[in-house]
């Protein structure tokens, strides 16, 4: 990096705990209409062969079996469904996890496999959580 700005902005951020992480990516978002994704598309070269072709077809099979995971309700236990919010979403913040199980039905994760998805529902129902896989 050549940018003496930069490198200092990210030597203050490096200082920074999660919380306040969390809270400078949502005042980022709000003072610029942008929104924050951690997520990362993994896109494999061709072989050479008709290696696209296959591809195409399993991306094509596995959005069959993607599940979008929803919390429909908290149940009574809601500091330990906060908790596991955090665990599969740990860029969240509390107050962001805690307005998740205030604002039900709510989807928790968007197309997942069904083993994540059977995962996943196992965990919140652990903890007295309604959850549907759609």
């Amino acid at each position: 990096m050549e940018n003496k700005k930069i490198k200092d902005i990210i030597s203050e951020i490096g200082k920074m705990n999660i919380l306040e992480i969390s809270e400078l990516v949502k005042a980022l978002e709000d003072e610029f209409g942008v929104k924050a994704s951690s997520q990362v598309q993994v896109v494999s070269a061709p072989n050479g062969d008709n290696n696209s072709a296959q591809q195409d077809g399993s991306q094509s099979q596995e959005a069959k079996d993607s599940f979008d995971v929803i919390l429909e309700s908290a149940g009574d236990k809601k500091i330990e469904v906060i908790k596991a919010i955090r665990s599969i979403n740990p860029e969240l913040g509390l107050k962001e996890a805690k307005d998740i199980t205030e604002a039900t039905p709510k989807a928790l994760k968007e197309s997942v496999n069904k083993e994540e998805a059977d995962k996943i529902k196992k965990l919140f129902e652990e903890v007295g959580a309604k959850i549907t896989l759609k």
